[in-house]
């Protein structure tokens, strides 16, 4: 397979990008590097082909697309806060972004495009375990962007005959995840306050759920719907588990032998209070099965943290 990876650079595109090397694919990338790292390819930096541009500009999608059969179209900017900070901004990247992926995909021949997608977009929703036939609810900008993009899929699967698969993820989490953004998520966050110390900050009282997925997960989900039915299908990506950012710290604190007590704050704007995944489409359709726990997860991510920071640290000391 010749593969596309859009966000190659970001968290869950390198990975996938490594996963994908690991399968004797060969792998391009296409990143703008604003949220996306560099370091994040270094391994693997002789063994891809990088583009560096930007998914809003049609002629650098184009460029990208030729030649391949496969695109992983990740590249997003990510976070519900700063989409309520920059609705406009958020909107261009991934509304006009996916537009552009998949118009060059269209023209050049690609035979899918399987996209990043987002639980964000069942929003206030109330009913638990989401699935893929309830009516969505979007309550951010970032969410609205992500149903957007999924229509857009669905409609090129049917005007122009374009396989498309989108998955929505459920707060993906692991390795490479960038834990000094202002918009990190939650576990890298956590993760890091209590390598370092401090009290990491949780909005609202801590019984507000997840069903956190560690990223070899999604990674998995993303190489089988590559080949799965092109049925222009819509999926959940996720564990099939909740738990609460209180029970999460609990299992940090057990983990790392340390006791890591939070900072209470006031529950933000768009963030929904629980996420819960029904994973049984993607079981049957295309054969995801999510092997890694939460908790399994969630120690090689603080193991990785764990060596990242301290190699980090040393090289600041030569």
């Amino acid at each position: 397979m010749r593969a596309l990876v859009t966000g190659g650079a970001g968290f869950i595109g390198a990975n996938l990008v490594r996963a994908l090397l690991e399968h004797g694919h060969f792998v391009r990338v296409l990143d703008n590097f604003s949220t996306g790292s560099r370091l994040n390819l270094t391994e693997f930096a002789n063994d891809i082909e990088l583009l560096e541009g930007d998914v809003r500009s049609y002629e650098r999608a184009a460029t990208a697309t030729r030649k391949v059969d496969v695109v992983f179209h990740q590249a997003a900017l990510p976070s519900v806060p700063r989409s309520i900070q920059d609705p406009l901004t958020v909107n261009g990247t991934n509304v006009d972004g996916t537009l552009n992926v998949l118009l060059s995909a269209r023209d050049a021949g690609v035979r899918r495009v399987v996209f990043a997608s987002s639980s964000s977009i069942y929003g206030a929703n109330p009913a638990l375990p989401k699935r893929e036939d309830m009516r969505p609810m979007p309550i951010s900008p970032y969410a609205v962007s992500k149903l957007a993009a999924e229509q857009y899929c669905r409609a090129f699967s049917t005007a122009y005959e374009l396989e498309t698969a989108c998955l929505r993820y459920f707060n993906v989490f692991g390795p490479l995840q960038d834990p000094t953004s202002y918009y990190a998520a939650v576990i890298p966050k956590f993760v890091l306050a209590a390598l370092e110390g401090r009290r990491p900050t949780i909005f609202g009282d801590g019984t507000n759920s997840r069903d956190f997925t560690f990223v070899a997960n999604a990674v998995s989900a993303n190489l089988k719907a590559a080949t799965g039915p092109n049925d222009a299908g819509i999926y959940n990506v996720a564990r099939g588990e909740r738990i609460s950012l209180n029970e999460l710290l609990e299992a940090m604190s057990s983990y790392m032998g340390v006791a890591v007590e939070p900072e209470y704050a006031p529950a933000r704007p768009g963030d929904v209070p629980h996420s819960l995944a029904d994973i049984s489409l993607a079981e049957s359709e295309f054969g995801y099965t999510p092997s890694i726990s939460w908790r399994e997860g969630l120690e090689r991510t603080i193991d990785w943290y764990s060596r990242s920071t301290a190699v980090t640290a040393g090289a600041g000391q030569r």
